[in-house]
């Protein structure tokens, strides 16, 4: 079984999506179109922007969500479109990029998707700018040590990534204290972020996704699609909306993602522009899955040859 990862902030980087537009102008006209839709020029964050501006949480998650998008059109629409379809039995996304999965998995219109994430990522950001907070990478150590560590600080464990790796947030002073007392075997690493992500001071986009989610139209998932919130398969549209709207408060159990891939027997797994931070994971917690990332169209023919090996097996 193939699965397709779509990734979250972090690993976007200047003009990555210059080769796709580059390649297919039907793809700068799909940018277009939904920069109209959102009121931001996704095609000019994509290719000319310098990384402050794609680091702007408010740029970054639109963004981010139409790389995928594109890229999994690209997979699932090309000429191979059919094998990928017949091979890819689950989908998941980390953090924003589990609205890619969700369109992807038939949830969200692409439309719907973007729209959601831009909504998502200036509503974050306006929520980082209410008070000081930040995050930091705890690596190593013993998982139960790290969590009370976080939690003795003051700090949440916004995102258990697996691997020996949790990333706690936070106000400023709490993530200071975790790092001046970092626990047992673990380095704490400060992360240069926006905000704490995926913890209450995210409350206020929370609210505003909330607003908009009613007008949102959804369809039950057409593949596998799991869910962030503890690795485990959404049923309906319904539930998949209501769980990304939650999430921004949530801590991301890709932990949990990762051990229901393994579960399920996945074999390989192909990760969406820009890609590495997830199959990097995926190194290290599914052992003996292929791994394939997908940065270029260059990168579509090695995705088409998985593909059709996955649909032999």
């Amino acid at each position: 079984m193939l699965a397709i990862l779509a990734p979250g902030q972090g690993s976007q980087k200047p003009g990555f999506l210059t080769p796709w537009i580059e390649s297919d102008p039907a793809a700068a006209a799909k940018l277009r179109e939904w920069s109209e839709l959102i009121g931001l020029d996704l095609v000019h964050l994509g290719t000319e922007a310098d990384q402050a501006e794609i680091t702007d949480t408010a740029n970054t998650q639109p963004l981010l969500v139409a790389a995928g998008l594109l890229a999994a059109g690209k997979l699932l629409g090309g000429e191979a479109g059919q094998r990928f379809n017949d091979a890819v039995g689950v989908v998941a996304g980390h953090s924003v990029g589990e609205l890619t999965a969700a369109a992807i998995a038939g949830v969200l219109t692409p439309e719907a998707a973007v729209q959601l994430a831009a909504v998502r990522g200036r509503e974050m950001a306006a929520a980082c700018n209410a008070e000081p907070t930040t995050m930091a990478a705890v690596l190593g150590g013993v998982e139960d040590d790290v969590l009370a560590a976080i939690e003795s600080a003051g700090a949440w464990p916004a995102n258990r990534n697996g691997a020996g790796q949790i990333v706690a947030a936070g106000p400023v002073g709490a993530i200071e204290k975790l790092t001046e007392n970092a626990p047992e075997r673990a380095r704490v690493i400060p992360l240069k972020v926006a905000g704490a992500f995926h913890t209450p001071h995210m409350a206020p986009a929370k609210a505003a996704l909330e607003a908009v989610a009613g007008d949102i139209a959804t369809a039950d998932p057409q593949r596998i699609l799991l869910s962030n919130r503890d690795g485990h398969s959404v049923e309906t549209g319904a539930q998949a909306l209501s769980q990304l709207v939650a999430q921004v408060t949530s801590p991301v159990r890709w932990d949990a993602c990762m051990g229901t891939l393994g579960d399920l027997g996945v074999t390989a797994v192909i990760e969406l522009p820009p890609a590495g931070t997830l199959t990097g994971l995926a190194k290290r917690a599914l052992k003996g899955v292929e791994r394939l990332n997908v940065n270029t169209p260059d990168d579509l023919a090695a995705a088409a040859d998985l593909a059709a090996n996955e649909g032999v097996q």
